[in-house]
């Protein structure tokens, strides 16, 4: 008995997973998903203003993985190397020197000092989506930005699923007084206006990712709780769990083992729509200046210099369409998901 348990486990799973790859855009965009996170998490190889190898004068350096000061290349100061400077290019222009570079020759936070012109500058050959209003480089800035956006997206689905999963299995498993109290506590916690919490925290502490991550979670997990407990509601009086009870197995066991896997077809089914929701709120709060310091790479606070600057139109541009491809990538995921896990649908 025991071993066809697992067995029956493993035939839905690769039946489920079947009925996923037969949704075509959905399957196709997570595959795009996955690409596209990779690539941002190691960005620092795609778009860095340090070069990945340096030969100089017959000996091999490596400034990606290594800090070298002007001295070892024959410069006056002990500070770190500027790679972009027209006295290394000099120097790598003699015979016998090279540097590789990634792709993009910026970092996130990397100044262009040979703009022509006045600042933001359009896109160019140099600056391939142009710069903003500080000379930064809006490529990096949205590479390094997508990387944010999506680790915080995921983090704050990741902390507000498991506390909903805690609250709701709660609620519906006990009952009674449990659930009654729960339920009217999470009715006057919803209705704390969320804005007005994040403005006044944001005024008394300096404004983080971590600060911003506990602020929404205290909110995120009441959404997904209601799911959950009712699914403990209707399986908690089933046969096998009472079964279960009167064999003696403890709560715990029954709650993780026999109704949490029940209860977790809406949890992932409303996970990418989760997500989704948690960068918007991010790129919102960046957007009015509520969310990250201003050196952290967000799309939020691009999108605030394209409204300031309406002729820069390749900073809202940019901004947005990565967002909106974001956005819709995620959609595509939970619309596949919804119909996998769907039960009328086989």
């Amino acid at each position: 008995m025991t071993k066809e348990l697992p067995a029956k486990r493993n035939s839905l799973t690769r039946r489920r997973w079947r009925l996923f790859r037969r949704h075509k855009r959905g399957y196709y965009s997570l595959i795009l998903f996955a690409v596209v996170f990779t690539l941002s998490m190691v960005a620092e190889f795609i778009s860095n203003d340090q070069p990945f190898l340096v030969k100089f004068e017959d000996s091999y350096y490596f400034p990606i993985f290594q800090s070298y000061p002007e001295t070892v290349f024959g410069g006056d100061f002990e500070t770190e190397t500027d790679y972009l400077d027209p006295f290394f290019k000099e120097l790598m222009s003699r015979p016998g020197n090279f540097a590789v570079f990634p792709f993009n020759k910026y970092s996130f936070d990397t100044i262009n000092l040979n703009i022509e012109g006045s600042v933001p500058s359009p896109p160019s050959g140099e600056n391939y989506l142009g710069t903003d209003d500080r000379g930064r480089d809006v490529l990096a800035r949205i590479i390094y930005g997508f990387r944010v956006s999506i680790l915080f997206g995921l983090s704050l689905t990741i902390v507000g699923t498991l506390v909903g999963i805690m609250a709701g299995a709660l609620q519906g498993y006990v009952g009674g007084r449990t659930d009654l109290f729960s339920q009217r506590f999470i009715e006057i916690w919803s209705s704390m206006p969320e804005l007005y919490l994040l403005i006044i925290f944001s005024s008394i502490f300096s404004p983080s990712l971590l600060l911003l991550l506990i602020l929404l979670s205290l909110f995120s997990w009441m959404g997904l709780s209601d799911y959950v407990r009712a699914e403990f509601l209707r399986g908690r009086n089933l046969e096998y769990v009472t079964a279960a009870r009167a064999l003696g197995v403890g709560n715990l066991k029954i709650m993780v083992r026999h109704l949490l896997p029940n209860a977790m077809t809406p949890v992932i089914t409303f996970l990418p729509f989760r997500m989704s929701a948690a960068i918007l709120a991010l790129t919102s709060l960046d957007f009015l200046g509520l969310g990250v310091p201003p050196t952290t790479p967000s799309l939020g606070e691009l999108l605030a210099q394209g409204k300031a600057n309406i002729d820069a139109w390749w900073l809202s541009l940019s901004s947005f369409g990565v967002l909106v491809g974001m956005l819709i990538l995620l959609i595509f995921i939970g619309e596949a998901l919804r119909d996998t896990f769907d039960p009328r649908k086989k």
